[in-house]
């Protein structure tokens, strides 16, 4: 079985006991959390489409940590001009895991 879901703007192919990173999200770690916006669900050969959204369906998660991603550097450079400018950027992320589809 896997759904896919709606999660802080950004759609994501789940299925039960999957980790994953998501944009950050206020909760706290180890705080349950809970996904109306399933936008597809299958179940072996059944297949539900939403139009936009599956009636009924939800996705239970469990929030394991708050980390930030790896750095991801910048360099900007002008040629002959002696200009060098670098900037690093860690994008916050929340770690999740998927505990449950209910359809």
């Amino acid at each position: 079985m896997y759904a896919i879901v709606e999660i802080g703007g950004q759609q994501f192919k789940i299925q039960k006991d999957q980790k994953l990173f998501v944009n950050l999200m206020e909760e706290e770690a180890g705080s349950d959390l809970e996904f109306a916006r399933v936008l597809l669900l299958a179940d072996g050969d059944t297949i539900q489409v939403g139009t936009p959204l599956v009636e009924g369906a939800k996705v239970k998660a469990k929030v394991l940590a708050q980390v930030k991603a790896d750095k991801v550097l910048v360099f900007k450079k002008k040629r002959r001009k002696g200009y060098q400018k670098l900037n690093g950027h860690r994008q916050p992320l929340t770690q999740i895991q998927i505990e449950e589809i209910i359809a």
